[in-house]
């Protein structure tokens, strides 16, 4: 009689899930991690190493992999296209932490008051490494699995639309992509994952990639 347990299917919420507990970062990492990730890890003439360089506010962000049983999915944001700051860029659901938050607080309770996404859905499995971004934040990417059933609340102050890209698309290094364009008179190097009409470019593509090579890698 055969006890063993099955593998999960490749790119399902279990196997997310089985991988998440070795290979994520089981807490938040602060000033005595060593940063791989940001911004400046493309970027390294003066103007992007001033940015770099800079005083770093503390921010979270919730990466939801939703459990569909056709695939997981990854829940993405469209930021309102009036907002001041990256206004209709895509990204996770999330912002900057409060004083006395945790990351994880910061994430579930930006992530309920822009898209309406309820906690109880919402089950975290870990970390990625920390993401510095030229406009002066440190992220801490929470990793969760959101169980279906949920429905969402758009708050329109901060969001245009919410949607979800398939797990195994943005985990596929094909789809992997570096662009560049000039900003602030230097050149800018950027990753990027193009996904049917949604440019997901930046910070949102370099957590993704690290949550590729933090899962999938070697």
């Amino acid at each position: 009689m055969n006890t063993q347990t099955p593998t999960p299917a490749p790119f399902s919420a279990e196997d997310v899930s089985r991988r998440a507990a070795t290979r994520l970062l089981a807490a938040p990492a602060f000033e005595d991690h060593r940063e791989h990730w940001g911004d400046h890890a493309l970027n390294q003439n003066d103007h992007w190493r001033a940015r770099a360089s800079r005083e770093r506010r503390p921010a979270a962000v919730l990466a939801p992999i939703v459990a569909r049983p056709e695939g997981a999915t990854v829940l993405l944001t469209q930021r309102a296209s009036h907002l001041r700051n990256h206004s209709g860029q895509i990204a996770f659901p999330g912002g900057k932490i409060d004083a006395g938050e945790t990351p994880l607080a910061a994430a579930l309770r930006e992530a309920r008051e822009e898209i309406g996404l309820d906690p109880a859905f919402v089950r975290p499995v870990g970390y990625l490494d920390p993401y510095v971004t030229g406009t002066g934040f440190r992220i801490h990417p929470v990793v969760a699995v959101v169980e279906p059933g949920f429905t969402l609340d758009i708050n329109a102050d901060e969001v245009d639309d919410a949607f979800e890209a398939p797990l195994a698309f943005l985990m596929n290094p094909e789809n992997h992509q570096r662009h560049s364009r000039m900003v602030e008179g230097a050149e800018r190097r950027f990753h990027a994952m193009p996904w049917r009409d949604r440019y997901i470019w930046g910070a949102t593509a370099g957590m993704l990639l690290n949550l590729y090579q933090r899962l999938y890698g070697p």
